[in-house]
């Protein structure tokens, strides 16, 4: 492990014989930091995963909405969608054939919550080097503008850590969130159906509104790295369970898929942010 300060430069994708994303996507995501949507999942699985995350999210009881971080490698349900060949092809065109699973989330905006998630960058609150992440976000229900869906600022990916301020912390999840973030150009509105995907880089500003609707918005983030991507704060890392679902772990403790599948029977090793 290291002690130090983490890279947080992009490096763009050079895929040259990619899978799934054509060349155009992948200069889109490299200026952008972004590409969306995708089709992933049929009416019928994703109707069937809703089902699995909303007992989750009942079994979790209070901590439902926003308490269900890091558990690909403690339930067979989340490590299944995480190692799902179709999720990993798209995320090998982005960060290559070595590819692990560190974290996931589920989200879950009731209708009328009023919280909002101020714009922030993921990386700059994570202990990793150099920043390679990609997040798939898997739209559980449709997400649009009407009910928060996630929002993105184009091209805020390659500018490193920006500036920081304190929020409004009753209405907000953070207290703190990237500074003048509207300023640096107009938000785009990740829209998607159910079953859908989007990707974007570890280091693009995003947050969401308050859910003023009356429908639900719920997705779940999964969060890959391929294993050149290193742990810098020891401490950090006792709350890290990597799932490797493709090619070489490098480094990286592998968890193996669990066989257990009841929320109740387990745990979360660590907490991330929200989104």
């Amino acid at each position: 492990m290291l002690s130090v300060e983490p890279d947080l430069r992009f490096q763009p994708v050079r895929i040259t014989a990619p899978k799934k994303l054509t060349a155009d996507q992948i200069t889109t995501y490299n200026q952008n930091g972004f590409v969306q949507p995708f089709d992933v999942f049929s009416d019928d699985e994703i109707k069937n995963i809703r089902a699995y995350i909303d007992g989750l999210i009942a079994d979790m009881g209070p901590d439902g909405a926003y308490g269900i971080n890091c558990y690909q490698a403690r339930l067979a349900g989340l490590y299944d969608i995480a190692t799902d060949p179709r999720i990993l092809d798209h995320v090998e065109d982005i960060i290559g054939p070595d590819i692990l699973c560190w974290a996931s989330a589920v989200l879950s905006k009731k209708p009328q919550d009023p919280k909002a998630v101020p714009w922030h960058q993921d990386a700059s609150f994570w202990a990793l080097s150099p920043a390679r992440t990609v997040t798939v976000w898997l739209a559980i229900d449709d997400a649009d503008a009407a009910n928060s869906a996630m929002r993105f600022i184009p091209g805020t990916h390659d500018k490193g850590a920006l500036p920081v301020a304190e929020t409004d912390g009753g209405a907000n999840v953070f207290h703190k969130g990237t500074a003048n973030a509207e300023a640096m150009g107009r938000p785009f509105t990740n829209t998607l159906r159910a079953g859908q995907i989007s990707l974007h880089a570890d280091m693009l500003v995003h947050g969401s509104r308050p859910n003023v609707s009356d429908r639900r918005r719920c997705g779940l983030t999964l969060r890959y790295c391929p294993p050149g991507v290193e742990i810098t704060d020891t401490t950090w890392a006792t709350g890290v369970e990597a799932i490797l679902c493709r090619g070489d772990a490098g480094k990286w403790r592998a968890h193996p898929r669990p066989d257990n599948n009841d929320i109740t029977q387990t745990s979360s090793p660590h907490v991330l942010g929200n989104n």
